[in-house]
């Protein structure tokens, strides 16, 4: 099947998500603004941020309720599975603040747009401290309207208390993966197994394994599917992760959002670079380390390293194992105990997030 038409089978809630985010927004917005109209600004920050994106989360969510047997398009899980969004807004926003990007889906960063704000109205301070600040603030309130939201979907209290399980645990471990991917940045060691143990906490278990995790839960019936969904999550999220990386150096600009090579000029320790390094000779691994995460890191340079990618066999290794670690995942949908309706939709899910542009 085409990514188009996966992405098509695949995104039956993505209009009923968006409903239920602009309702939250434009509720909480009247909130914030009797508190004071100085908000505005950091709630059309935060509602920038949340009105984008894949809607993965709340799609993986949503189809591990009805693999479980849940029902078709319940508005309670609906709301449940959107208040991740909020989430991944909070990880997106303080994720761009700790790589200190300029862009985010080809629109300026959250802080960098609060930078701005402040440098054209003549404030007194660094401009670029008071977005930093604001961008931080902003994340903590996506994180805390993640929960509330959560709260409000509608579940009776018993079934809440279910789904807190894989939903406490997601937030636990994007957070551990967070921080294990900027420890790496410093330490910079570039091993396989650093690259994927982030992977792992960050990527695999947040986007994909606990979202299904979550749906299964608030159905009932976490117990029977929970290592059937771990089967598939984790090694599509994995694949997910990888693609992104894949992304973040060979991407084409006006898709990805974001300048090609963007993760090397950040210097990011991904499974792409430690297959470089250690596929590569000496001196080339050796210049590659030392361009890896340059500010100035210059068009040429890009070029160079790109090259290496690919001629050190690091980019057909990392190809071979997102398709290795899809075929995973598609085999994990074979389990008896999923629901046969969900099936499909599971599979389409594998490629729309292995075969994308962006």
């Amino acid at each position: 099947m085409a990514p188009s038409s996966a992405l098509s089978t695949v995104s039956v809630i993505r209009s009923d998500v968006d409903r239920e985010l602009s309702v939250f927004c434009a509720d909480h917005r009247g909130r914030l603004l009797e508190i004071g109209d100085e908000l505005a600004p950091a709630m059309d920050a935060l509602e920038t941020m949340v009105s984008g994106g894949k809607r993965l989360r709340p799609t993986f969510a949503y189809w591990g309720w009805r693999g479980a047997g849940g029902a078709d398009r319940d508005e309670r899980m609906i709301r449940a599975a959107s208040s991740l969004e909020f989430l991944q807004a909070c990880a997106l926003v303080h994720d761009d603040v700790i790589d200190n990007s300029d862009t985010r889906r080809g629109l300026p960063a959250t802080h960098r747009r609060m930078a701005k704000m402040h440098a054209d109205q003549g404030w007194s301070g660094d401009s670029e401290g008071f977005g930093q600040g604001a961008a931080i603030l902003i994340g903590d309130l996506c994180l805390a309207w993640s929960d509330e939201m959560y709260q409000a979907s509608g579940f009776a209290p018993d079934t809440l208390q279910r789904g807190r399980v894989p939903f406490d645990a997601m937030r636990t471990e994007v957070m551990a993966g967070q921080y294990l991917d900027t420890l790496e940045q410093v330490r910079g060691t570039a091993t396989r197994e650093a690259a994927l143990r982030v992977m792992r906490y960050k990527s695999a278990k947040y986007t994909v394994e606990r979202p299904l995790h979550l749906g299964a839960a608030l159905a009932g019936r976490y117990e029977e599917l929970a290592g059937v969904y771990t089967d598939y999550g984790i090694p599509l999220g994995i694949a997910f992760q990888l693609r992104d990386d894949l992304l973040g150096v060979f991407g084409d600009p006006t898709t990805t959002g974001k300048p090609a090579g963007d993760d090397l000029r950040e210097g990011k320790r991904t499974l792409i670079v430690a297959e470089t390094l250690e596929r590569s000779g000496g001196t080339d691994a050796e210049r590659f380390r030392e361009l890896l995460g340059a500010p100035d890191l210059s068009v040429a340079s890009v070029e160079w390293m790109c090259s290496l990618i690919e001629t050190s066999g690091a980019l057909a290794a990392c190809e071979a194992l997102v398709e290795d670690y899809a075929g995973q995942a598609l085999a994990a949908t074979e389990h008896p105990e999923l629901a046969d309706d969900a099936r499909g939709p599971l599979r389409d899910l594998v490629v729309a997030a292995t075969r994308r542009s962006h």
